[in-house]
């Protein structure tokens, strides 16, 4: 990745970020586009619609960030939309091509964000919180479902999340 200088507020958030972009594969590689759709007689999110939303928080931060993308499935997440019964999401292949269509992008205006924007009002309904708030949360979330999605692995019967 190119380097540049982060400011010292994005520093912490940016590392974070190259290493979820690193776990992102790894966390559902061998598992099928069948098995990702296995919520194994529970009302689990399955590792499709997981992989999917983490996804879609990439093109929505991207969008609050001011880069107008959207994944080839957003009709599917848009608007913080929950798992869908009888739907079949994409193949893992597909999320895999948007995120890494819009990584390199994001992880750019990671790096030129200025504090100005950071401590700026992050519009969210029902929550009250700056843009740096909010990308501390989203950089949560992501290590968050990236550990849900390891543990469907050793539910699926796969062997555990391979970290390099």
């Amino acid at each position: 990745m190119e380097t540049k200088t982060l400011s010292n507020r994005m520093y912490p958030l940016t590392v974070l970020y190259d290493m979820h972009t690193t776990f992102f594969s790894s966390a559902f590689d061998g598992i099928s586009d069948k098995d990702a759709h296995n919520r194994l007689n529970t009302k689990a999110n399955h590792v499709a619609w997981l992989t999917g939303s983490l996804v879609q928080q990439r093109f929505e931060i991207a969008k609050a960030l001011g880069i107008d993308r959207k994944q080839a499935a957003d009709e599917l997440f848009k608007d913080n939309k929950g798992i869908q019964d009888n739907i079949t999401y994409p193949p893992l292949a597909e999320f895999k091509k948007d995120w890494e269509s819009i990584t390199p992008m994001l992880r750019d205006a990671f790096a030129n964000v200025h504090d100005e924007k950071l401590d700026s009002p992050f519009e969210m309904p029902g929550m009250n919180m700056t843009y740096f708030n909010m990308l501390t949360f989203i950089i949560y979330r992501e290590a968050n479902i990236i550990g849900q999605i390891a543990l469907w692995r050793r539910l699926l019967g796969l062997e555990a999340m391979k970290y390099m």
